[in-house]
């Protein structure tokens, strides 16, 4: 079916800016499966993986970021067990003012590991088959690396 007649061009979208520098170096925003990595950008405009080695780079950066994840909650279980042990060192009196100090730390922590699986999330929203295997890679080596008192199921999808 032709659609000319009804005043649409090719390059317009709306208004709506997709990235990229020229037609030929855009940033591809797939929303279906694929395993394409011909102008992938990951999250940000200037992730742009534009040849193998850039992939093969990024790829294990996102690797390495989503260990990262694992390494952000053992800081936090062990800052948790460091706070219990020492709320039972310091005289009664003084317990009130280490557990305001302790839930404000343990409430920046987790909000830090929210922003933090919320990223991680957007890393696997690529769509990209390449992209999701580096982040499970990635979670399987964080909690092998960083799991070894922690359960292995999760309470949540993405965090």
């Amino acid at each position: 079916m032709d659609h000319s007649h009804m005043g649409h061009s090719h390059m317009d979208h709306g208004g709506m800016d997709h990235g990229g520098m020229g037609s030929g170096d855009m940033c591809s925003m797939s929303m279906l499966f694929t395993w394409n990595t011909n102008n992938l950008c990951i999250i940000f405009r200037w992730w742009h993986i534009r040849t193998t080695p850039g992939l093969i780079f990024s790829l294990l950066a996102v690797v390495a970021l989503t260990a990262g994840y694992e390494a952000i909650r053992s800081v936090s279980r062990r800052y948790e067990g460091w706070v219990a042990k020492r709320q039972e060192e310091v005289p009664r009196r003084n317990q009130v003012e280490v557990t305001k100090r302790a839930h404000v730390i343990k409430a920046l922590l987790y909000a830090f590991q929210n922003f933090y699986a919320f990223m991680l999330m957007l890393l696997f929203m690529t769509y990209n088959g390449w992209v999701m295997l580096a982040v499970a890679v990635g979670a399987f080596v964080g909690y092998l690396v960083f799991g070894n008192s922690t359960s292995s199921t999760k309470e949540t999808a993405c965090h």
